[in-house]
């Protein structure tokens, strides 16, 4: 379900807006993670208008990894109810340019490339829930280390959708057993950015042969008596994009996201 915000805090919209033009400018061109405190970020996916309707039918099959937050009309790339004064095309600090399902650019702004039949998809994002886990004292490791969160293709299908389909990528966060029990209480709270674990402990269990190498971000430090901890992850859908080959489309690069003027606490669940 997309968010739909009557109003929007004075003082997140003016962060919002700051960050936003600090990544316009080049100032930011690296990924978000701990960038955006308490501000709702976001994965990016845009389609043309005749591969969107069933990549939209691919998000609602996968609530997890995929949970909508917004969904433009034909054209747009402003998003009004995510903020006041977006710009998809220059507002990341780095796209991924898709043709025919390979990987072909990584630009700061896509600009020159943005059409009237395009799309834009907006999908939650776990940056947003390290914000809770952080303000009840867990501490988030990549955080710490100032490095992108380690995400990982697992064994685990997706449920496809015509063309799309493909694993599930999960991103990882190692923990103590104790602080593990309080991230799945407090991440089941925010199903609109991924909601609680698919899960603890061995990771080859899910298919992931070495957590030092992940897939995508980077590798962090998982200390002796921690517990790798794995949520569904907004990079999914390039992997379903790889798949199903569209001829063009633009992604968000792995970790550089799109900061709303959304507060993460108006996406937790009562």
């Amino acid at each position: 379900m997309q968010v739909t915000p009557t109003a929007f805090d004075a003082d997140a919209a003016r962060r919002g807006a700051a960050l936003r033009g600090r990544i316009r400018s080049g100032e930011i061109d690296r990924h978000t993670s701990g960038l955006a405190d308490d501000l709702v970020q976001g994965n990016l996916v845009v389609l043309p208008a005749a591969e969107a309707h069933e990549f939209l039918l691919y998000c609602q099959r996968n609530p997890r990894p995929c949970p909508l937050i917004a969904v433009g009309e034909a054209g747009e790339y402003g998003l009004p109810t995510l903020g006041t004064d977006i710009d998809l095309r220059t507002d990341l600090p780095r796209y991924r340019v898709w043709r025919n399902g390979e990987l072909v650019d990584e630009p700061t702004e896509v600009g020159e490339l943005w059409r009237d039949d395009l799309v834009a998809f907006v999908i939650g994002c776990s940056f947003s829930f390290e914000w809770a886990m952080r303000s009840e004292g867990i501490a988030v490791r990549h955080i710490d280390e100032g490095r992108n969160v380690p995400m990982y293709r697992t064994s685990i299908a997706t449920h496809a959708a015509g063309s799309f389909g493909g694993p599930l990528v999960v991103s990882m966060r190692p923990l103590i057993a104790a602080d593990a029990i309080r991230a799945v209480q407090i991440t089941a709270r925010f199903p609109a950015v991924h909601g609680a674990p698919v899960h603890l402990g061995d990771p080859a269990q899910i298919g992931i042969a070495d957590l030092g190498r992940p897939d995508y971000g980077d590798a962090v430090t998982v200390r002796p008596g921690e517990l790798p901890v794995f949520w569904a992850c907004g990079v999914t859908p390039q992997a379903a994009l790889q798949r199903a080959r569209p001829a063009f489309c633009i992604t968000h690069a792995p970790g550089s996201m799109l900061i709303t003027d959304l507060l993460n606490h108006q996406l937790a669940s009562n």
